[in-house]
């Protein structure tokens, strides 16, 4: 079990291909900082007075995001995976 005072998690960032969507943010404690709004390419910070403190560069998130949809490409690809069509999954047989 481990304890901590407090947790920060900084640069949490996924990708997924149905959308596709992605997501880029910083929490401290479980609140949410900041995150980078992909298609506005910004950061977007909860309280505004912490952008006033600090400031992100959100190319770093875009570049992240970008890297994660490539190699999610690969793996796909890697996998022999065939897309569902109109959201319905094939039977099991």
């Amino acid at each position: 079990h481990l304890s901590a005072d407090h947790i920060g998690s900084y640069g949490i960032d996924f990708y997924q291909s149905h959308g596709p969507s992605g997501q880029y943010i910083h929490e401290f404690d479980g609140d949410e900082m900041f995150y980078v709004d992909l298609g506005k390419k910004e950061t977007v910070w909860r309280l505004p007075m912490f952008g006033e403190l600090t400031g992100f560069d959100p190319q770093g998130a875009l570049r992240n995001i970008a890297t994660e949809k490539h190699n999610l490409d690969i793996l796909t690809k890697c996998s022999n995976f065939t897309p569902v069509v109109n959201g319905k999954c094939p039977p099991i047989t």
